[in-house]
């Protein structure tokens, strides 16, 4: 299976979720279900964080990296739905990731 069949499988699955969740609390027009999504990207990314050990004033823990994952998948969930909402394919994705990394190299390469 290819790459792009593979995020493909990934933005089913994820508007069949969409699709079997009961929707009546979540904002009506796109612009407050982009937010509300952008919301939920951020708490889940705290949750990640608190997987590791950033806290410098603690005694640290084993790192449960299947925690983590476990974490970086609820972000994926949330970053997939906002995908969907913003019309973007998986082609969109990987067409706009290239763009986007280009830059980013450039800006490397230029003292960024």
């Amino acid at each position: 299976m290819s790459e792009k069949d593979r995020l493909n499988t990934i933005f089913k699955l994820q508007k069949g979720l969409s699709d079997m969740m009961n929707l009546d609390r979540y904002p009506k027009d796109s612009e407050g279900r982009v937010s509300a999504l952008c919301t939920a990207i951020i708490h889940e990314a705290v949750e990640l964080q608190r997987t590791t050990n950033w806290k410098w004033w603690k005694t640290p823990t084993e790192f449960n990296k299947a925690e983590a994952r476990e974490e970086l998948i609820d972000i994926w969930h949330f970053v997939v739905q906002a995908s969907l909402e913003l019309n973007l394919t998986p082609d969109d994705i990987i067409d706009e990731y290239k763009k986007k990394n280009e830059i980013n190299r450039e800006r490397q390469r230029n003292g960024y």
